[in-house]
This record gives C-alpha cells, structure tokens and sequence, in this order.
C-alpha cells in the first residue's frame, strides 16, 4: 500500500525527534492527508501481516458502546490490554477491564454520566440523518470530550470523522487523528475506518467511495525505527477485495449496523509478508 510507505517517508524525511508522554521518544512530523479509493481495493498494509479480524472485532465493540476490555479479550483481541489493568484503571477508582469513557461510550452516549448511557447516541444519528437528509454538511461522529478527556488513561487518537454522500449514491469518509504511532496504530486505523465505511455504506444502501485520512502528530516511536526500515525494504502486494454477506438483504440501517459479525465480511486475496514484531509504548 503506497500511501503507508509514503506516510512512513515522510516521518523519516520530515520529521524531528521529540519527547513523549510514554518516555520512550519519537521521531514526529505535523499534518498529513492521504486518500484511499476503497473501489480500488481493501486498504490493508501487505509489508507486514495485520489481524484483519482484530480489527473488525474492535471496531464491533466500538460500536456496541461496550469500554470493559475483558469483553474485547473474550473475542481473543488484546490490544487494549496495558490500558486495562489494575495500574493503570485504580487511577480511575474503576475496576480492571474498565477503560473508562473511551470510543465505545462516547460514539454512543456522547455527554453522558459514565457509565449511565444516558448520553446522545452519534452512531443512531448518524444512520437516521443519512438516510433522512443525504446532502447533510453535519453527517459527523466526534470522539473528543473535553470534559472526559483527562478521565481515561488514553483519550481518543481519532478524534473525528466525517461522512459525506456523493450525489445520493457514493458514500465518502474523512477522519481527523490527533494523535498517530504510524507503525503499530496506523494500519489498524487505516483498515478500521475503511471497514467502517463499508459497513455504513451497506447498511445505507450506498456504494463505497473514498477515505480520507487526515493526521496530526503523525510519529515512529525510536523502538520502531528498525521494524519500519525492515518493512519499508519490502514491496507490496495487490490489494484485496472486501465483500459484505448479507444473505436475503437483512443488514440494513441501525440495527444491520450493530448486528453486523465477522462472519458478515469477505476479504479475498489478501497476500501480505511475514510479521514484524515490535513493543507498544504504553
């Protein structure tokens, strides 16, 4: 997939070295847009192996407004795991497993009293004004609350996306990431956010169009700088396609949305080099 090697590039080219919050350090760059025409294929890094399931798991838990890790795991999925133990929870006075009023409860109970989910619901918004009113400007899910931001021991990366409908037939999505560790987080974002716009497209009845991926503070942590040299020495594959079974048409509007399993999704011909592994910096 050239625009993650251009995106990785473009640290090393652009970027400077910087102190963070997890004390390991980065190389950091400011501002960068790429564009993924999901007609042309599934938007998936093939220079290293990436859990494709992983990613759809997350994203059904996101969107069931679940925050207690352990219901992740149970789905054999720990990448939020360093979040959710007793450490790093207590700080909270919340029990292990409890992330607190992170993607899943703001999506869908936006301004609410955590855990009471008594918030508004983004994601019901959302499907009801795409079909309602298509040319709709305000088609938009935020992630970011001030007001819960220093509640969580890590707020929202991406913080928020857009949806825009092309002519009542061609569904586009934009997201805005504050926050991106290119090597370990961007290709499950990239993947996350293009599944996700097959999947409301489906459950809209609309065709798939574009992703745009617009970035913040896009960085490599300094652990990663030999696993993103090792990767960028390899050359990509083809694409993979990505198909939504829906046998007899059942998957449609909110409900389809939040009914929607793996079981649902095809990916073919998806071909990728080896793993690359590398530490999360927590």
């Amino acid at each position: 997939m050239k625009q993650y090697h251009d995106l990785l590039k473009s640290i090393l080219r652009n970027g400077n070295e910087h102190d963070d919050r997890t004390g390991v350090g980065t190389i950091s760059h400011f501002g960068h847009q790429t564009r993924f025409d999901l007609r042309e294929g599934f938007p998936i890094v093939t220079t290293k192996k990436i859990p494709f399931r992983w990613i759809a798991e997350e994203l059904f838990w996101f969107l069931s407004g679940d925050t207690n890790e352990a219901n992740l795991r149970a789905k054999g999925v720990d990448i939020w795991a360093e979040w959710a133990d007793e450490e790093h929870t207590r700080r909270f006075t919340r029990e292990p497993g409890d992330l607190g009023p992170v993607y899943g409860y703001l999506w869908r109970s936006f301004g609410g009293d955590y855990p009471e989910r008594n918030g508004i619901d983004q994601i019901a918004k959302l499907i009801a004004e795409i079909g309602r009113n298509p040319n709709s400007r305000r088609l938009i899910v935020t992630g970011w609350d001030p007001r819960q931001a220093d509640n969580v021991d890590l707020p929202p990366c991406h913080t928020l996306f857009q949806f825009k409908v092309e002519n009542g037939v061609t569904l586009h999505c934009q997201l805005y990431q504050r926050s991106a560790d290119a090597f370990l987080g961007v290709p499950f974002n990239i993947s996350s956010y293009a599944l996700l716009t097959h999947m409301v497209a489906h459950v809209c009845d609309l065709e798939v169009g574009e992703f745009v991926y617009t970035l913040g503070d896009y960085h490599i942590y300094k652990n990663h700088l030999e696993q993103v040299e090792q990767l960028l020495a390899r050359e990509p594959y083809v694409l993979p396609k990505l198909e939504i079974v829906d046998a007899g048409g059942r998957l449609r509007g909110l409900r389809g949305l939040l009914d929607m399993r793996y079981e649902n999704l095809n990916l073919s011909g998806y071909q990728s080099h080896g793993k690359i592994a590398a530490a999360v910096a927590v």
